[in-house]
Formats: structure tokens, sequence, C-alpha cells
């Protein structure tokens, strides 16, 4: 079997608009559907789900090629700060497993 490599980026990300946690889930299911869809990834919310502004999402890529992984996952970064109004970005990590 070849070399695979998992990525993973977490994401600390603010909902500074939403004044309850259904507003919050509505922007955090827009943008997990839409980080689905364009970047063919798996997204879920892991942190801060009993929070009202703040939201905790893991997004995991594999590959069999480690630079490939790493592209991808700062496209995700590129998107969310360029192209979401809605939500913040406050901080990332990226982890290549």
């Amino acid at each position: 079997m070849s070399h695979i490599v998992v990525g993973l980026l977490t994401l600390d990300l603010a909902v500074p608009a939403a004044q309850s946690l259904k507003d919050k889930r509505q922007v955090i299911k827009s943008v997990q559907g839409r980080l689905r869809n364009q970047f063919n990834i798996s997204v879920a919310e892991v942190d801060g789900q009993d929070s009202r502004q703040r939201a905790g999402l893991a997004v995991v890529c594999a590959s069999s090629d480690e630079r490939y992984a790493q592209g991808l996952l700062q496209k995700v970064i590129n998107w969310l700060e360029k192209t979401r109004l809605d939500c913040v970005l406050v901080d990332y990590q990226i982890t290549m497993l």
C-alpha cells in the first residue's frame, strides 16, 4: 500500500452577528456545506456547540502527497478569510498525520 497522509485543520471561528444558537448553527451549517462541496473534504463541528458566537471546526483530507494536502487546507483557510463575511477566522492549526 502506498503512503497515505491525513491533513487535519482545526478552525476557531467567531460568528459576531449571531444572537442565538440557532443563528450560529445556520452560519456554521452553511460554512460546512460550502467547504464540503467546494473542496471535497470532511468537516465537523467539534467545539463550541453551546457557545452563541464561537465554533470549533475540524477539517480533514486524505492524500498520497503531503504538499497537496497542505495546499488544499491552505486554500480552505484562504477561502474562509476572503469569502465568508458572516464569520471570522480567529485561529487555525494544520497538522499532518
